[in-house]
């Protein structure tokens, strides 16, 4: 398990097909189903295929991906948190997703603060963007709290998002 990221309170690391049983219940949580979306993840088996599929794919062609949020303090697993590269979108984007019960108490920010300054830093990724829903409120909230701004809407596959960006 590569360790990517240490902040004050979190671990980030490459997810791998042992955080198959974290992957189907974060993605099949309230909230990622009604921000993001449903990817059809209704097995460990089915999640064990979308972490290979898109995980550990984009680990080894981009160099980067999404990473498990670990708490240091008792070693949880709270959510994700990482650079995505899209094929729909002209940017390397941001994301992030925490399990609802620990939602609200800094970590999304404190992830997503890390993952931008390594993108800018040591990736030498000169713009990074996010994408969110207009009904999302406290992810507009978060993305701002961390410094990118809203440039405009866009059409994503079907869906009309927020685009914002550094």
């Amino acid at each position: 398990m590569k360790e990517i990221l240490n902040t004050q309170r979190l671990i980030l690391r490459e997810i791998n097909l042992d955080d198959a049983p974290f992957i189907f219940e974060l993605l099949n949580s309230k909230g990622w189903l009604e921000f993001i979306g449903d990817r059809g993840v209704n097995s460990i088996e089915d999640a064990k295929n979308y972490i290979t599929n898109h995980y550990l794919k984009s680990y080894k062609e981009h160099g980067y991906g999404s990473y498990l949020l670990k708490r240091k303090s008792d070693g949880a697993i709270l959510g994700m948190s990482g650079l995505f590269n899209r094929p729909q979108l002209e940017d390397i984007d941001i994301g992030f997703a925490l399990l609802p019960e620990h939602s609200g108490k800094g970590y999304a920010f404190e992830a997503a603060s890390a993952i931008l300054d390594y993108a800018i830093e040591v990736l030498e990724i000169e713009r990074v963007t996010a994408i969110t829903t207009f009904e999302n409120k406290n992810s507009q909230k978060l993305l701002e709290k961390i410094g990118l701004h809203f440039e405009k809407p866009i059409l994503f596959n079907t869906e009309e998002l927020m685009l914002y960006s550094n």
